[in-house]
């Protein structure tokens, strides 16, 4: 009995593994099509230090994403002082809603952070993509070892 539970077990993980990686795979590919739909391309000059070897490129996958999500944050903080999009939003509720500046300003944060927080995602679903992918591998390997054990011991 525990032969053929372990020869079942076995013969399900083999069955998910592959079907794990191309889900992996395809997630991954699908990430690709759409931050290359988006047209992001970093620009040539202005790049922080840290980006410099992006110059030129465009963004096609969650490692870039998150590089371009830098580069806005950085641009967000230059404009904003370094303030928030809450600082900002409280700002704007204290100055009336009638300071133009500060709605200008309110926006261009959220603007960021919202865009910041889209390539973010990308990111984290870029890499969620390999754990799949990784994880489909080491399933296929438990079931060839439960498939083997099987073997022996039957």
């Amino acid at each position: 009995m525990i032969t053929l539970l372990l020869a079942l077990a076995g013969v399900l993980l083999l069955v998910a593994g592959p079907v794990m990686i191309t889900q992996g795979v395809l997630g991954r590919r699908s990430i690709a099509h759409e931050l290359a739909s988006q047209r992001i391309a970093f620009p040539a000059t202005d790049l922080p230090a840290s980006l410099t070897r992006y110059a030129r490129t465009p963004v096609r996958t969650g490692i870039q994403a998150r590089a371009y999500s830098e580069l806005i944050a950085d641009h967000v903080t230059r404009a904003t002082g370094g303030r928030t999009y809450a600082e900002i939003a409280e700002e704007c509720m204290g100055a009336g809603r009638g300071d133009q500046r500060l709605d200008r300003l309110r926006q261009t944060a959220f603007m960021g952070e919202t865009l910041r927080g889209a390539l973010l995602g990308a990111y984290q679903a870029w890499q969620v993509s390999a754990l799949v992918t990784g994880l489909g591998a080491l399933v296929m390997l438990i079931g060839a070892v439960f498939v083997v054990l099987a073997a022996h011991l039957g």
